[in-house]
């Protein structure tokens, strides 16, 4: 125990967290699934499953990994020796792994999008460009390797070299370029229309399947599911207060979220490009946006940076999940591990990204690979993760030792821990099996 790798200190933990939470999730893959389910029906429905759900899951999880001390696999094996219940570990590593597959490709775009903002080469007709840049065979593979190469090194270094004092940078320096790009937004003419959008829930564009993409959402965006905030937890000292972190890390990823769709959907408006353009809408409006603009080099520069910046945040945390039991379950050193675990999701990565490019074949049950990776994560294997920690944590692990996590390194206050029980025992675990359900019975299916 007194060898294993911790955080420093409360800004650590929380800049770290916050940045395993904060990524492509908020800035990429929210603003789109937002726009393509109706705007702000869909954002109160991603508020009360962060509330409702995601909280306290992600509590639940911290406490799972601080009480054990260990990895996502390892974790449950301590506290329900002989019993299947870390298959639950199991799963959240291969969460881990596909979500690495896609999210690595997206990674190595806006490591393209930012080199191309610096050189002034985003000009002409940006669909086009998009469909040619991922259709060619060796230019998505190469920035995808170096999104990867980039993870490797920070991981590569330990919680506290590694991934602490990078997020310790980063985090701040996305949330100042976010509200740069958020001001330039809102302050455009026409800007009001995106606003309304994104601001007043239409109730008429909520559905079972706008359900569950916000359930899922909330699920990818809070890094749930996958092993990663178990992991992170078993890397925080008992005198932190773990209710008071989760707080701090849901609050700042909304927060995020939030902001991200205010920069971009009311610039979206202003320009008149339809909010609902799916996965291309950054890397195919947003350029547009800039280049009509004054200093939109500049701020396209900071926008892709930003993006690049939200990645890789999030993959050290990916990538951490599936190193760490292989440091301590196959016992291979940390350096060789994490280049082993690099190199499986660059082969992975590789399948997903030629899928949306010259080998459309790569396809099963009508989507590409790439698509996929991303729909099976993130609503089918990131829920089933969370109901099933749910479950654990409400009726399988031991009360006491649940409720000491939650309260040690802070005020003792009991009403919490019965409303935190409630939802985690009642609320979390009800929405999510209702949700499956209905979406199951859908005549459609």
């Amino acid at each position: 125990m007194s060898s294993r790798d911790s955080f420093s200190g409360r800004f650590g933990i929380i800049a770290a967290a916050v940045g395993s939470a904060i990524g492509l999730g908020n800035v990429w893959r929210f603003p789109y699934v937002c726009g393509e389910y109706g705007g702000g029906a869909f954002l109160l429905i991603y508020l009360l499953c962060v509330v409702l759900m995601g909280l306290p899951i992600m509590l639940a999880e911290f406490s799972i990994g601080r009480r054990a001390q260990s990895n996502a696999y390892r974790a449950f094996r301590k506290l329900s020796p002989a019993k299947p219940w870390y298959l639950i570990g199991v799963m959240g590593i291969v969460a881990a792994f596909v979500i690495l597959s896609f999210y690595s490709a997206v990674g190595g775009w806006t490591i393209e999008y930012f080199i191309r903002s610096v050189s002034d080469n985003m000009s002409g007709d940006h669909a086009q460009q998009f469909k040619n840049f991922i259709a060619t065979s060796y230019l998505p593979l190469i920035y995808q390797f170096i999104f990867i190469a980039l993870s490797f090194a920070i991981v590569m270094l330990g919680v506290k070299k590694g991934i602490e004092s990078s997020s310790k940078i980063l985090m701040p320096l996305l949330l100042l370029l976010l509200l740069i790009l958020c001001i330039r937004s809102v302050t455009m003419d026409g800007a009001s229309e995106g606003l309304i959008f994104l601001l007043k829930p239409d109730f008429s564009k909520i559905t079972i399947d706008s359900v569950l993409c916000a359930m899922g959402q909330a699920f990818f965006s809070l890094s749930l599911g996958m092993g990663c905030m178990i992991t992170y937890g078993s890397y925080i000292k008992r005198n932190e207060n773990l209710t008071y972190i989760a707080g701090m890390v849901a609050g700042a990823d909304t927060l995020i979220a939030l902001l991200a769709g205010i920069a971009i959907f009311p610039a979206a408006m202003a320009l008149g490009i339809q909010p609902d353009s799916g996965p291309g809408l950054v890397f195919i409006t947003l350029p547009g946006m800039f280049e009509q603009i004054t200093g939109g080099m500049v701020f396209s520069t900071c926008f892709f940076l930003l993006l690049s910046i939200a990645a890789i945040t999030s993959a050290i945390s990916l990538l951490e999940v599936i190193v760490s039991f292989c440091v301590e379950e196959l016992h291979i050193k940390r350096k060789p591990a994490t280049l082993l675990v690099s190199l499986c999701v660059f082969l992975l990565g590789t399948i997903c990204s030629l899928s949306l490019g010259i080998i459309p074949e790569l396809s099963l049950f009508g989507k590409s690979f790439f698509d996929l990776m991303d729909f099976s994560s993130s609503n089918l294997l990131l829920p089933i993760g969370g109901l099933f920690i749910a479950i654990y944590v409400g009726w399988i692990m031991k009360k006491r030792f649940t409720a000491r996590e939650l309260t040690e390194g802070g005020v003792k206050n009991y009403l919490f821990i019965r409303l935190f029980f409630f939802l985690i025992r009642y609320i979390a675990p009800i929405a999510i099996i209702v949700v499956f359900i209905s979406r199951l019975l859908r005549s459609d299916l």
